[in-house]
Order: structure tokens, then C-alpha cells, then sequence
């Protein structure tokens, strides 16, 4: 694996749990946590004891999205979008369902992990928001996975607005699929995982490819959403709204 260890990765009667495992920069998708994270999934995928993936995560916050002490700059390589559609498709094809559980914040590219995901268990703590405006940058690589998912309505104004809501305002969004309180998060992906395994494993990865079909093609999607991605990341909006986040301080644009 690449860089410091950033991911926990545990094979337990069938279940490959990855925890995500960098508090100190709130989980955010790293050069190094996005390449844990693609060997980890890699491994799972190929092994087969392993039946069900549950991606989990250490400290209050479940992913912050993209690193941006790593994404001033622009050049694309430098923006951690090129990596992050091969990450998502990985998550959105596997052959063997994936669990997500959110007991935090999720941020932006955190937002499209969770989504790339089949169930999302989440506690009552849990919030979400589609950040990327207030950047200066585009929800585009995760609009691939987030808008099959959620009602359009909602898609609309939640990620043009970039305002947080809560897990019982995400479910009826289709966002998430369970929200339970925090204490019992837990045992409710327990029972997920139990209930999942009862599934024949071929016939599980049939069923999620069926179900994937009407979602269009992710890999016929990506090269444009991440051109357009990687142009407001390196655009003037997108280097200011980073260096405004960075520095904490209003963005330019944002009225006096």
C-alpha cells in the first residue's frame, strides 16, 4: 500500500471491513487513502471467502472528501480527480455488495463514496453536503453515482445550495438507506451483512449488475464529468475558493 497506513482492513466469517483511518485530516481522500483504498477493494474483490465489504471509518467524521492541502494547483494529477472515477466504479461495480457505514460528517467526494455504495447505514449524527460550490469547483465525478440515487429534486437543491443536512432529511432524498441512532449503527449493519450473506454469491452479482443497468455506463460518463472536474479545479473560482478554505476566510465572491 502506498504512503502511511490511512486504512484499517479486517476479514472476519466472510465480511472484509475497510476503515477508513485518518482522523487527523477528517478521512479526506488523499493521494495515500485513495490508494489504500483501491488495493484494499482489489483484495476483496478477488478473494473469495470474502462475501460482503463493509466500509467503515475511525473518528467522528466519516470523509471529508478530497485532500485539498493536496489540490492547489493545476495541474489534474495534482487534483486527485483523475484517481477518483477508478475508485468510485471499483465501489459501484463490485460483484459483491458494499455496506456503508456513516456515523459522521460526509463532505463532498466523501458524499460520492457513501453513494457509490448498495446500503448506507447511518446514525443520527451523521451529516452531509455537497460542498463543492462554495469552492468554486463541481460536483461532477460524483453526480454519476449521487443522481441515480437520490431524487432529483433534492439532488437539485442540496448541491446547488452546498448546505449541510441531516440523515433524516438525507433518507427520503435516497441519499441513505437506513438512519438509526448513533448507539445502534452498529448492529443494524450487522444485520445488513446478516442478511446479505444469505444471498447466493452469483446470483448477488447478477442481481447488482441488473440493477446497475439502468444507471448507464459510469465508465462511458466519466471522461467528460472529470474534464469538467479537473477545469474548475484548476480555474480561477476553484484555486481561490481552496486557498479561501485553507486560510478560512470568505471566498471572493461571497457578498461582504
Amino acid at each position: 500500500m502506498s504512503g502511511e497506513p490511512v486504512l484499517r482492513v479486517g476479514v472476519d466469517r466472510g465480511v472484509a471491513t475497510l476503515t477508513l483511518d485518518s482522523p487527523a485530516n477528517r478521512n479526506a481522500l488523499s493521494r495515500a487513502m485513495r490508494a489504500q483504498l483501491r488495493s484494499a477493494l482489489t483484495d476483496a474483490l478477488a478473494d473469495d471467502a470474502v462475501r460482503v465489504v463493509v466500509l467503515d471509518h475511525t473518528g467522528r467524521v466519516f470523509c471529508s472528501g478530497m485532500d485539498l492541502t493536496e489540490a492547489a494547483g493545476g495541474a489534474a494529477e495534482d487534483q486527485g480527480v483523475n484517481e477518483f472515477p477508478a475508485l468510485l466504479e471499483m465501489v459501484w461495480n463490485s460483484p459483491k455488495p458494499v455496506v456503508a457505514t456513516v456515523r459522521g460528517p460526509a463532505r463532498a467526494g466523501g458524499v460520492g463514496l457513501l453513494a457509490a455504495c448498495d446500503v448506507v447505514v447511518a446514525g443520527t449524527s451523521a451529516t452531509f453536503a455537497f460542498t463543492e460550490v462554495r469552492i468554486g469547483v463541481v460536483p461532477a465525478v460524483i453526480s454519476a453515482v449521487c443522481l441515480p440515487r437520490m431524487v432529483p429534486n433534492a439532488a437539485h437543491r442540496l448541491m446547488l445550495t452546498g448546505e449541510v443536512f441531516d440523515a433524516r432529511t438525507a433518507l427520503p432524498t435516497g441519499l441513505v438507506d437506513l438512519v438509526v441512532p448513533d448507539d445502534e449503527v452498529d448492529a443494524c449493519v450487522a444485520a445488513q451483512v446478516a442478511a446479505l450473506v444469505q444471498g447466493a454469491p452469483r446470483a448477488l452479482a447478477e442481481t447488482k449488475r441488473l440493477l446497475r443497468v439502468r444507471s448507464g455506463s459510469l465508465a462511458e460518463r466519466f471522461p467528460d464529468l472529470l474534464a469538467l472536474s479537473a477545469r474548475f479545479f484548476a480555474g480561477e473560482e476553484g484555486q481561490e475558493g481552496i486557498a479561501a478554505f485553507r486560510e478560512k476566510r470568505p471566498a471572493r465572491w461571497v457578498p461582504a
